[in-house]
């Protein structure tokens, strides 16, 4: 039995589906355990208290995004790829240490300088907080900056794991890293306070790398202690890093805007808007994340060989499977809005307005829910094609507009916190569309036929089934459950889900939505193990949706 789970750990998943479904088990699994973290956040702290140690996550954040993330995501894994492909792994190997060695050393410096002018950085970034909490979060930032610096090893090992279609390991690591927070929070908390889970941070960042050592040391990687500034790999890389990096840092800029303007309308803002953010993207992480990462090296790989039709085949079935996975729950979020708030947030701390403006910026947030779910496929198609710039352009575009609606709606119009979830649903929104027009001039044209009349049969089954959720909830609340009780909130809440999703499969059914049955078939291969689907299985030969 051993063996056989060890065996899992290591097995390559050979299709996207495959590939995605194991990151989704996995996923839902860290994306549950965060939920609970957030739950004894707010069952020990309260709302203004815990406004400040989510504040801290905000300059750690920013700069592996800007330093990390962009290595990982747009340059490392295709350059990587390539190198097995075209000049073996042993060259592979020697590259990825090249570029580990490279960013650490400059991400560890870049945090040192950081770590001594946190304070100043940090009276930027909550303008709204008192001089105390100010004091705090520099020190809470301090803190979690020595996490970051450990989790830059973990990513690159989650590079190297993906890059060889194994995500199994580096999809654990993500839920090891939740459970060294939630061990700070539980055992740590009667010690140090609010800096208990900032320890949890460091502990949670150095399992999230011992986990993965094993499997990244049988795929025949070993460090090397070398700095080639001359290789050909790293050239590209930066190169192709440099432009990415101006995207993320709008992007960066973006969610660090969202926060000082949380700042401005309340401390406690900054913990609603946090956690209704946690909440929405569950799905976002669970279904556009993972589809999104198991087809960056199938894309990279199509690109590579010039298959452009497989290539467009790929990410018009991919996208579609994003949206079919993604609308049931927009809707869900959207009427339940409430409920799941309730439930998933609801401690002694976290009071009856918290959870009603929590509750609203979720809604708003999730009109976007879908949008950016299929941006983190876009984009990604992008990056398999090497270009980095058009991404930007889209990205500079989008988050210029979000700043200006979102300043806008808290600043002249005096909104409530909700209203920064607008904007990020209006933005999201126009960003899909800009990619998707970029990306239909890149790849030769894509069938129009196959890209709009399945999201539009989709998007119909949502709207149906949101109003199928309405009803249950309005007709049973109160007059048959007295939802003041967990217990029957639990039942209303599931009995409402359950119908909704029934209304919504039916109808994606009667529609002839091709998601349906091949998410059909997907489940029968798990049923029986097999993992062996591939993603030209979802549009026939003849291209027909």
């Amino acid at each position: 039995m051993v063996k056989n789970f060890l065996s899992l750990l290591s097995t390559r998943q050979t299709s996207i589906l495959s590939g995605a479904v194991v990151l989704m088990v996995t996923v839902f699994a860290s994306k549950i355990l965060g939920l609970v973290r957030d739950r004894l956040l707010a069952q020990f702290f309260a709302p203004d208290q815990l406004a400040v140690f989510l504040a801290a996550f905000r300059l750690p954040d920013l700069l592996f995004q800007l330093l990390i993330f962009g290595a990982i995501s747009v340059a490392f894994i295709p350059v990587f790829t390539d190198y097995i492909h075209k000049k073996g792994e042993k060259e592979a190997f020697a590259f990825a240490s090249d570029i580990l060695n490279m960013v650490l050393l400059f991400f560890s410096i870049v945090t040192v300088i950081v770590f001594f002018f946190c304070g100043p950085i940090t009276n930027l970034i909550v303008p709204g907080f008192t001089d105390s909490q100010k004091e705090l979060t520099t020190a809470l930032t301090q803190v979690i900056l020595l996490g970051q610096i450990i989790l830059v090893i973990g990513s690159f090992f989650t590079g190297i794991c993906q890059s060889y279609q194994r995500f199994v390991v580096p999809a654990l690591s993500s839920i090891l890293y939740n459970v060294g927070i939630i061990f700070g929070i539980l055992f740590l908390v009667p010690y140090w306070g609010i800096f208990g889970p900032a320890y949890g941070v460091i502990i949670g960042a150095s399992l999230y790398v011992l986990v993965q050592i094993p499997l990244v040391s049988s795929l025949g990687f070993r460090h090397l202690l070398r700095l080639n500034f001359q290789s050909s790999g790293i050239r590209e890389v930066t190169g192709m890093m440099s432009i990415r990096t101006l995207g993320i840092a709008m992007e960066q800029i973006n969610e660090t805007v969202g926060l000082i303007l949380a700042t401005l309308i309340t401390t406690s803002s900054v913990t609603f808007l946090t956690f209704a953010q946690h909440l929405q993207t569950v799905p976002i992480g669970l279904f556009g994340a993972t589809l999104a990462q198991a087809a960056l090296p199938v894309l990279a790989r199509e690109n590579t060989k010039g298959e452009t039709a497989s290539f467009r085949i790929t990410l018009l079935t991919t996208m579609h499977q994003i949206m079919f996975l993604c609308l049931p729950a927009t809707a869900i979020l959207i009427v339940l809005r409430i409920p799941a708030v309730r439930l998933v947030f609801g401690a002694s701390q976290f009071n009856w307005e918290a959870t009603v403006l929590t509750g609203k910026t979720v809604a708003f947030l999730a009109l976007g829910l879908a949008a950016q779910a299929v941006i983190l496929l876009l984009v990604r198609a992008f990056y398999a094609l090497k270009d980095t710039r058009t991404p930007v352009i889209v990205s500079v575009v989008t988050v210029i507009l979000n700043v200006g609606l979102s300043y806008y709606f808290v600043v002249i119009a005096h909104m409530e916190v909700w209203s920064l979830g607008l904007a990020y649903a209006i933005t999201a929104n126009l960003a899909v569309l800009m990619l998707l027009y970029f990306l239909n001039r890149k790849v030769g044209g894509f069938e129009r036929f196959n890209l709009f009349i399945p999201a539009f049969k989709m998007i119909f089954s949502a709207l149906v089934a949101a109003v199928a959720l309405y009803l249950p909830i309005k007709s049973l609340d109160q007059l048959v459950f007295d939802t003041t009780r967990t217990v029957n909130l639990i039942v209303l809440t599931g009995i409402a889900s359950l119908f909704g999703l029934t209304v919504y499969f039916v109808m994606v059914y009667l529609l002839k939505v091709k998601e349906l049955e091949t998410f059909g078939g997907m489940i029968k291969k798990i049923y029986h193990f097999q993992f062996k689907s591939e993603s030209k299985e979802i549009i026939d030969d003849t291209g027909t949706v």
